[in-house]
């Protein structure tokens, strides 16, 4: 089942995901139904809470689908290392579409999270796969790429996204 994406300003971009505690069926289908979405969306990355469910799972393709050993699912993740200090690259995102800006990141994260059997792992990742988990964790949080911006930045691209609003076009 393909999800629509939650666009900005839906309150629900702006809370805490819940911890998952069910690794079942259920479970199973909701990944299934992200990854569907995530590749109709045409993303990289989505997190739970774009489609409107507050529970901490994440889906991560930098491959865009051309390397299935890549996908990556992320449930209940943790940061808990950073390294190689920052970086600032251009980042979009589903629920703000045709908003882009340079965002300061980590240059390299290693993320706990549990996979779909509920065991844990963890995982390293820089440049782009790097950014993908720290962009998909802060949508967990109810952070959004334009948090992270000056707050210049920021009013300018809220006042782009009100008038995209105003105008229908959002």
């Amino acid at each position: 089942m393909i999800y629509p994406i939650v666009k900005y300003p839906d309150p629900v971009l702006a809370q805490k995901a819940e911890t998952v505690t069910a690794f079942d069926a259920d479970l199973r289908k909701l990944v299934d139904d992200m990854w569907e979405s995530m590749y109709a969306a045409e993303g990289i990355g989505l997190a739970a809470p774009q489609i409107g469910i507050l529970k901490r799972i994440t889906v991560i393709d930098v491959s865009f689908g051309k390397e299935p050993d890549q996908k990556l699912v992320l449930i209940n993740p943790e940061i808990i290392s950073r390294e190689g200090g920052k970086t600032h690259e251009e980042e979009g995102c589903l629920s703000l579409p045709d908003i882009r800006d340079k965002v300061s990141r980590d240059a390299s994260v290693v993320v706990r999270a549990q996979d779909i059997d509920g065991n844990w792992f963890e995982v390293s990742g820089a440049e782009l796969l790097g950014r993908a988990m720290q962009h998909e964790l802060d949508h967990l949080d109810g952070v959004l790429f334009i948090d992270r911006l000056s707050r210049l930045k920021r009013d300018l691209t809220l006042r782009k996204i009100r008038k995209a609003i105003r105008n229908g076009e959002w």
